[in-house]
């Protein structure tokens, strides 16, 4: 493979373009990896606004020598294998076992993460407009219109934006209360899931656009098939195939075809879509493929959805704790892949944001923020005393930072507590904004004081 960066101006017909470098959104071809067949084409590349393009000289034409002679090779690091070697694909950490989380500027620093009470506000502006997006491809769908990838990645990119901002805003909003059809809001969820995990496994940025837009489009299918998330659900935590696997598995061939006639997606999220009920174990659905047939994205897109179906109570009939969800979830390493778990389970934390837990002080807290040195020691928001049961100040606590002197004991178990409603209590602790026109006086009153105390900074009110 002979790669060679060029400027877009220098295009010409019979070249072979391996990769797209600069924004994803200013060029019209979906899918890098092509010949450049007609001068429409190059004039679309020419115009693109694109930073540069690679193109691979041993597959198609190189520039004349005289303008070689001014073009550079890419970056090192800059370009990466679409289809990885079996062996990079049973292990795709392999090659960094000392992988880690991409370091977070301090707080105090301009380029550092949003607050997540701040953040929370733009994800659910963003949510209400992806909501309404996705309704009308689902719709559209059900009339027979193939979903076109241009109508949905507005969708990603606010998606992308967001975790840019604060990586766990979006994800700890999909825990509240769904104002949204049960399959919409799944959507947004595993997409804002795939973002954040492509993050962890530091993807390049087109790469985790991708991703999220192959967890935005998973269940397409689903707008074509007689069957829903929890019908499907059922099978996420079943090891064994179960007679009624293949009506289920219809929704990810439909949703397969479906985007293929679209012509414009990409081919990694075609096999992500068709693929992510497939396990490493071959037990999956609907082709019962196993380790050596699942590429990266889909074994990203199997973790991430069923994480979703655990936590929204879709797989087991009740909504579980982010952290409940998490322990589950990672009781499915032997068909899940294992490396791309634990780098799961890194980016959203063994507490994930959203959880209620008890802490050895005897208070209830509420997961916040997230430690990327220490995924068992999240920020928490203390805002209940079991003791005497009532309400206390709330407290922002760092336990990376304490010394021990406080710290998790287990999930905190809301309903002996006579809490109100965990997304209901979620929702209000995360937004900093008051939710108590449905809650009775005495629950009113946790809600309304820690509310009130976190101010548009994420940090409790001192005075």
């Amino acid at each position: 493979m002979a790669l060679k960066r060029i400027d877009p101006a220098q295009v010409e017909q019979g070249m072979y373009i391996h990769a797209f470098q600069g924004n994803w959104f200013t060029h019209p071809f979906w899918r890098a990896h092509f010949l450049v067949e007609d001068e429409a084409r190059c004039a679309a590349l020419r115009a693109s606004g694109l930073e540069a393009l690679v193109i691979d000289t041993d597959k198609g034409k190189d520039l004349p020598k005289a303008a070689a002679d001014s073009s550079s090779s890419p970056p090192p690091g800059a370009l990466r294998r679409r289809n990885a070697s079996p062996a990079m694909i049973a292990s795709p950490f392999a090659a960094s076992p000392g992988l880690r989380p991409p370091p977070r500027a301090a707080s105090g620093q301009a380029s550092g993460p949003v607050p997540i009470a701040r953040e929370f506000g733009s994800a659910r502006r963003a949510a209400g407009k992806a909501t309404r997006i996705i309704s009308k491809v689902f719709l559209e769908a059900r009339l027979g219109k193939a979903p076109r990838v241009a109508e949905v990645a507005p969708v990603v990119e606010d998606i992308f934006a967001s975790i840019q901002r604060n990586p766990y805003a979006f994800s700890g909003l999909m825990r509240c209360k769904a104002e949204s059809e049960a399959t919409y809001h799944h959507m947004l969820s595993v997409s804002a899931l795939m973002v954040s995990l492509a993050r962890q496994m530091r993807l390049p940025p087109g790469e985790m656009r991708l991703a999220g837009l192959a967890g935005l489009l998973l269940d397409v299918g689903l707008a074509r098939v007689e069957t829903d998330i929890a019908a499907i659900a059922a099978h996420t935590l079943t090891p064994e195939p179960t007679d009624d696997a293949e009506l289920h598995g219809r929704h990810c061939l439909v949703g397969h075809d479906m985007l293929m006639a679209a012509g414009d997606v990409p081919e990694e999220v075609l096999q992500a879509v068709l693929r992510h009920h497939e396990r490493l174990d071959g037990r999956g659905y609907p082709q019962g493929l196993d380790t050596r047939d699942l590429d990266i994205f889909s074994r990203m897109a199997a973790i991430c959805d069923s994480y979703d179906l655990i936590v929204s109570g879709a797989a087991t009939g009740r909504a579980l704790d982010p952290a409940e969800a998490m322990a589950a979830l990672m009781e499915l390493d032997g068909p899940l892949d294992s490396a791309i778990l634990a780098r799961f389970k890194e980016a959203l934390g063994v507490y994930p944001v959203g959880s209620f837990v008890r802490l050895r002080s005897d208070r209830v807290a509420l997961v916040v923020d997230q430690s990327p040195s220490a995924p068992e020691l999240p920020t928490v928001l203390a805002f209940y005393s079991i003791a005497v049961h009532k309400h206390v100040r709330a407290t922002k606590i760092a336990l990376a930072e304490c010394y021990g002197e406080d710290a998790i004991e287990g999930i905190a178990d809301l309903d002996a507590l006579e809490l109100p409603a965990a997304e209901d209590l979620r929702e209000a602790l995360l937004s900093g904004r008051e939710r108590i026109d449905q809650m009775p006086y005495q629950k009113t009153s946790v809600v309304e004081s820690a509310a009130t105390m976190i101010n548009t900074s994420g940090t409790p009110d001192r005075k």
